[in-house]
């Protein structure tokens, strides 16, 4: 059949055949970006910003703002999905991989199993290494081309775009490694919370 007669009912079906495909399970497609928060928006400036890598490693890193940037980026496209049941196709953001932040530090990764990630207003969750590895997750500071507005996480946030998306942490100041799960806390504000987690993940 040609082009000519394929009617747009017909392409519409199959348009919507191909959301369908690629939305998973009981998600809805989303065209803008909401933004949910479990507290106030932090506005830490970002001469006092800081990123640190705790916990099981032999000597704890930390990058200030400018050092963080002066880091490989990459850009990564990718598809986001939240647990309250939308999901976005095709976000652009830019970042630096956890990856590249953790061949900064020495760690045992059959010790350092897991990590916590603390932000600022004292959110913390925890992930398996494996998931933060092999180009699976990002400190991402850009999204579409802009600095990452802070109702969205900026000045940075974790993006790790294959799990629902309250495992990209806002706000993200650090992440502490350990060797066993962990349960996750809401803790105090600012840095005083990557104690709490470091201990968590150190148990």
């Amino acid at each position: 059949m040609s082009e000519g007669f394929i009617s747009r009912a017909f392409r519409g079906r199959r348009q919507q055949s191909d959301v369908a495909g690629r939305l998973p399970p009981g998600q809805y497609l989303e065209r803008g970006f909401p933004v949910l928060s479990a507290g106030p928006t932090p506005h830490t400036p970002l001469e006092r910003w800081d990123f640190s890598i705790e916990g099981h490693v032999k000597e704890p890193k930390r990058w200030t703002w400018q050092e963080l940037l002066a880091l490989p980026h990459q850009t990564p496209t990718v598809d986001i999905s939240c647990v309250t049941k939308w999901t976005k196709f095709d976000t652009h953001w830019e970042g630096v991989s956890v990856e590249t932040l953790l061949h900064q530090v020495e760690y045992d990764p059959n010790v350092a199993r897991y990590v916590i990630a603390f932000s600022d207003g004292g959110y913390t969750t925890n992930l398996p290494l494996a998931d933060v590895l092999g180009g699976k997750a990002w400190v991402a500071f850009s999204y579409e081309g802009q600095p990452l507005a802070p109702e969205h996480g900026g000045p940075a946030r974790l993006l790790v775009p294959h799990l629902y998306f309250w495992k990209s942490a806002k706000w993200v100041r650090g992440l502490a490694s350990g060797s066993r799960w962990a349960t996750t806390i809401m803790g105090i504000h600012g840095k005083k919370n990557a104690t709490r987690a470091t201990n968590l993940a150190i148990r």
